[in-house]
Order: C-alpha cells, then sequence, then structure tokens
C-alpha cells in the first residue's frame, strides 16, 4: 500500500460520505429555512415548532433516497472488495 492510495482510498470515502448525506441535510435545511420564514412572517417564536417539520422533511428525504444511497454504498464496497487482491502487496 503506498501513501497515494490511501489517500484516494480515503478521498473516496469522504466523497461517497458527503454524497449520500447531501440529500438528507439539504431537505432538512429546506424545511427549516421554510419553517424560520413562516415564524418570522407570523411573529411565532415558538423553538419546538421547527423540529417535527425537519423530522418529516428527513424522514421523507430517506424514504425517498434510500435505493440511491444503498446502491452507491454497495458500489463502494464493492470497489473495495475487488481492490484488495491488487492492492496489498
Amino acid at each position: 500500500m503506498t501513501p497515494d492510495f490511501i489517500t484516494g482510498f480515503i478521498f473516496e470515502a469522504m466523497k461517497v460520505t458527503v454524497l449520500i448525506a447531501s440529500p438528507i441535510l439539504i431537505s432538512g435545511l429546506i424545511a427549516g429555512v421554510i419553517v424560520s420564514i413562516f415564524q418570522a412572517a407570523t411573529q411565532i417564536n415558538e423553538m419546538t415548532l421547527v423540529f417535527i417539520p425537519k423530522m418529516l422533511a428527513v424522514g421523507l428525504a430517506l424514504l425517498i433516497f434510500f435505493p440511491w444511497i444503498i446502491r452507491i454504498i454497495v458500489t463502494f464496497t464493492e470497489n473495495v472488495f475487488t481492490g484488495i487482491p491488487t492492492n496489498i502487496h
């Protein structure tokens, strides 16, 4: 194993992590912004009002993007396992 291989592997793992987490985080962000705009427009300053829409948005994003996320994880794992014989010498 060379330092270039390890650096490339860590970069790929971080890229997959960001790719997997981004749809869920973006949906939570959008839900939070929409609820914050609603709170600013109606002058309701309830801090717990944000949690339910965010939880629903994240749950919905998980349901929608779950097959895509699993496909990315399986592809990354297959690449790791098929690359073991060529990278370890």
